[in-house]
């Protein structure tokens, strides 16, 4: 019933939606500008950039600051102007611009290769592994003979050797890929105990037989002999029916923890779908690491569920680790115009996409005003304006023993490296350790204890050694 409810819910939000789908710089202009500037650095009102809030500068206080008004300081309430939906689109349009005059005026530690970098606990300098060669680099894995795999979205995977050469030809006999949109060849990931059975495993878009472009995420896993592909298993492929022709939101990382598999399928453009336990977009799935379910995953034996699935209402998370302390599984995800998050998994969890949000459209249109409901987990964080975050690892090394257990989060629209630190479920500490050196696509701890970053633009895979 709970399950009904929320989808219900879904097509209740899409309908209001549609219903209030004028543009936020449309909004703004007309109803906001005429006191507070054009570009919203202030007139007859205050500044909406500069970071100083009267009344309170949480999203939630300045929502009710527009819905509610200011009457002893002569701002109208809009409540009965604009909706709910239209409101938080405002709020978020407000966030961004306060955030892109906060990165004009900020210092932020802009790393060139043997530049010295300062940040709160530690100097580094930039080093390049691989600077030529690659294309689209994606996801990356040490194997422990200290070679590095690395994926490039085209299709390929390619050999690093451990002094940093990069091998001159891709791995032979790899699975066909399409690449297509945001899918291509994406993650990799080596077997906990690959020193003992050889397993690497692999997430891409898999085409469907046929031809044509349609689609979805896949996991497969297989063995290196030499440079060759070899004993390839399927674990996990969608029903053809949902393969679809899109382009977006596949997801793809794969982590391991004791002794299961989890893996990220991304939501495929499919809005309300990923609350459909029958759909296999929008979900993490968990399973055995030969591709058989738990007896205990959350969804086990529930009529129209699939038995793999660990959580739901996601929709494109594409970064993922595991907290060496404790276990804990946490994801990035993409939002839409912000709302981007920093999620907790908890078995059987709901993570509410499309049914709350702290983003909006990409077109400037709402998509609801909620940004939390009973029976959903709410992010740990969320970065709004939009951060863009992929690639997630857990420092585990000792070069920089300040950041141990640190958890360090890539972004591609802002090209930052983030370094938080979570204690008590909560995250305590955010810096911005690196930016403006490309899109960080991967983000890995090396077995040596440096900090490797792979970088799409240009294309090159970087370290972060102590100074």
């Amino acid at each position: 019933m709970k399950q009904y409810l929320l989808v219900m819910m879904a097509l209740m939000v899409t309908i209001s939606c549609a219903r209030s789908q004028e543009k936020v710089e449309a909004l703004y202009q007309e109803h906001c500008a005429i006191c507070h500037g054009q570009n919203l650095d202030g007139g007859l009102g205050g500044s909406l950039i500069d970071g100083e809030w009267r009344h309170g500068g949480s999203s939630e206080a300045i929502f009710t600051s527009i819905a509610k008004g200011r009457p002893d300081m002569d701002m109208p309430a809009f409540e009965e102007t604009l909706n709910s939906q239209q409101v938080r689109a405002l709020v978020i349009y407000i966030r961004e611009k306060e955030s892109q005059a906060a990165d004009r005026a900020a210092k932020l530690p802009r790393a060139d290769v043997g530049k010295v970098v300062a940040t709160q606990y530690h100097s580094y300098k930039l080093e390049e592994v691989v600077a030529n060669g690659l294309k689209l680099p994606w996801g990356m894995a040490f194997l422990p003979d200290g070679r590095m795999l690395v994926t490039e979205r085209p299709g390929a995977v390619r050999i690093v050797s451990a002094d940093g050469q990069l091998q001159a030809e891709p791995i032979s006999g790899t699975p066909d890929v399409l690449h297509h949109g945001q899918g291509g060849m994406m993650e990799v990931a080596i077997d906990p105990d690959h020193a003992e059975n050889g397993w690497i495993y692999l997430g891409f878009t898999d085409p469907l037989d046929g031809g044509g472009k349609r689609c979805q995420t896949a996991i497969v896993r297989g063995k290196l002999r030499g440079n060759q592909w070899v004993d390839e298993q399927w674990l996990w492929r969608a029903d053809d029916q949902f393969y679809t022709t899109s382009g977006v939101h596949f997801g793809t990382r794969i982590v391991f923890h004791d002794g299961y598999m989890f893996f990220i399928v991304g939501e495929r453009g499919g809005g309300t779908q990923v609350q459909e336990l029958w759909r296999p977009n929008g979900k993490v799935y968990r399973l055995f690491p030969d591709g058989r379910v738990p007896d205990d995953n959350p969804f086990v034996g529930r009529d129209r569920a699939l038995p793999g699935i660990w959580t739901y209402g996601h929709r494109n998370p594409q970064g993922m680790a595991v907290d060496p302390r404790n276990g804990d599984i946490h994801i990035t995800e993409h939002g839409p115009r912000g709302g981007d998050e920093l999620n907790l998994l908890q078995p059987g969890g709901n993570y509410g996409w499309p049914l709350v949000t702290h983003g909006m459209n990409y077109n400037g249109t709402p998509i609801t005003e909620k940004t939390q409901m009973e029976g959903v987990v709410p992010p740990l964080i969320h970065w709004t304006p939009s951060i863009a975050p992929c690639g997630l690892a857990f420092y585990t090394g000792d070069r920089f023993p300040q950041w141990k257990n640190d958890l360090f989060a890539g972004s591609l629209r802002n090209q930052t490296l983030r370094r938080l630190r979570i204690q008590d479920g909560k995250v305590v500490e955010q810096e911005v350790v690196l930016k403006g050196v490309g899109r960080i696509r991967e983000v890995v701890t090396g077995p040596d204890g440096y900090l490797y970053v792979a970088l799409n633009g240009p294309d090159r895979i970087v370290r972060l050694i102590p100074e």
